[in-house]
């Protein structure tokens, strides 16, 4: 029989774990959210209020759509984040510990609720699901010397299991390449944000691909289940899982999507495990209070209830992946890389002082801080931190014109006119004054072979398919009345 009084250490590391991920994720909406989807961003925060109701995407912004309200959303977001980190709730006495813990990881969840439901295409991601529906049975573990219920350790095992199950059952149906074993011969080179180790990995030989891709499979398909098992073969499912998402973590920048998975992996070990493994010792816990496991209870019934809809997806044949089925994210379904992309595209966005152009015309590059503009750059390490700006010009580069990218015309337009907080948002403008006129230039990349680079230094080689967006002015775009008639 399972107790909440061996899972104390349990919750503690996993609480301080959450919080870091919260707290990475709020600073981050502080960095970026305003110029992404404020008052003047690239898809404007008024948007998104007039498109949709509250209730099908509920926000504290939907009412005070204001870059104010938002940056005081994301810093405070920041401090009870840290709040949260060095355990405050676990420094009071123990009547006040749980419904401190409570109220702290409920504002946590809310006030995360409002960027994911507000941030419109720059939060679509699947982490931001995760993150809310993870943040939300945190809310129900407790705190102080009492112990968790044990039934919210179960349900986080749960987001666990359709995290990585469904990531499996989506490579499977979505591509070939996943069934014959040859996915990972392409994955390091097009991924959306390569890191230093990337290079490397893809130049390993076609069998040790074919091996991680076969591990790839029983790691997603085959170990989820030992999850629920007794101990110690869940905890051996956890550090299985560990494994796997730290190579994914070596190998990519994935925002913080394999982080919060070992996040959730630490709900699979128990405190007999911990303390075998780990230099620690867990104090003898308290029962849990009774008010608690009550609302537990009542959580894990909303939570099967909430379950129907995202199971049947997962085990459909036409199973989507990464999608909510409530405004509140409290049960999501999952996955990645269900189709894996064989070449890799790029955006470069160029502009020029030069009121006429001509043939010498020179046109100077704006650098992004993770986009392998720069053949000669080295992929950067940005993960756990997300790039959100960089990673929808991932998206953005499949297609040959930015008609299906809305707020790529508004990223040129900010650019003309010298908009610094949208000039934060990359590594490097090439211009004091803003430029006279802008392009944007669609390439193919591909990696160097190691004779390519040990001859030039280059990690990259490219060619030119294509001009995704015209030279264009900022006259252009006011005589036309909108970026999209002005730039397309």
């Amino acid at each position: 029989m399972w107790h909440g009084e061996d899972y104390w250490l349990v919750r503690f590391l996993f609480q301080r774990a959450l919080a870091l991920i919260y707290l990475l994720a709020f600073f981050v909406a502080a960095n970026q959210f305003r110029p992404l989807a404020g008052e003047n961003g690239l898809l404007p925060i008024d948007r998104y209020v007039e498109h949709v109701s509250f209730s099908e995407r509920p926000s504290l912004f939907y009412f005070v759509p204001s870059d104010r309200a938002i940056g005081l959303a994301a810093w405070s977001g920041v401090l009870l984040s840290a709040l949260a980190l060095v355990g405050v709730p676990y420094w009071l006495p123990d009547a006040y510990a749980t419904p401190a813990s409570m109220l702290l990881w409920t504002t946590m969840w809310l006030l995360y609720l409002s960027f994911v439901n507000a941030g419109q295409t720059f939060y679509g991601y699947g982490w931001e699901s995760m993150l809310l529906e993870t943040g939300f049975l945190a809310i129900f573990l407790g705190a102080g010397s009492v112990a968790p219920p044990f039934v919210v350790l179960l349900l986080l095992q749960w987001v666990l299991f359709r995290n990585m199950f469904g990531a499996g059952l989506i490579k499977l149906r979505g591509d070939e390449c996943w069934r014959d074993l040859t996915c990972m011969e392409h994955h390091y080179e097009t991924q959306p944000i390569p890191n230093p180790v990337s290079w490397f990995a893809h130049h390993r030989s076609k069998a040790f691909h074919r091996l991680e891709t076969l591990g790839n499979h029983v790691v997603e398909l085959a170990v989820p289940f030992l999850y629920f098992a007794p101990q110690p073969l869940a905890a051996l499912a956890g550090v299985a899982t560990i494994g796997f998402q730290g190579w994914l973590m070596v190998t990519g920048n994935f925002a913080w999507l394999n982080a919060i998975t070992i996040v959730l992996a630490i709900a699979t070990f128990s405190d007999g495990v911990l303390t075998s493994l780990l230099p620690v010792s867990a104090p003898a816990a308290a029962p849990t209070p009774l008010y608690l496991e009550a609302t537990a209870l009542v959580v894990a019934v909303l939570v099967v209830a909430l379950s129907v809809r995202p199971t049947l997806n997962m085990l459909s044949e036409t199973q989507v992946m990464n999608t909510s089925f409530d405004p509140l994210h409290l049960v999501n379904t999952y996955g990645a890389f269900g189709s894996i992309t064989k070449e890799r595209y790029e955006i470069v966005v160029q502009g020029t002082t030069d009121e006429e152009l001509t043939e010498e015309t020179e046109w100077r590059t704006y650098e992004f801080k993770g986009k392998p503009t720069d053949p000669e750059r080295r992929p950067p390490q940005i993960a756990p931190y997300h790039l959100r700006l960089d990673w929808q010009l991932w998206f953005a580069a499949m297609s040959p014109s930015p008609y299906r990218s809305p707020w790529f015309p508004r990223l040129l337009v900010r650019f003309l006119e010298g908009d610094e907080a949208t000039l934060d948002l990359i590594a490097e403008n090439p211009f004091d004054e803003p430029p006279a006129h802008v392009r944007a230039v669609r390439y193919r990349y591909r990696y160097t072979t190691p004779a390519e680079r040990e001859e030039t230094g280059r990690w990259w080689e490219r060619e030119r398919v294509g001009t995704y967006v015209r030279p264009v002015s900022l006259e252009d775009v006011r005589g036309r009345g909108s970026p999209q008639r002005g730039l397309l």
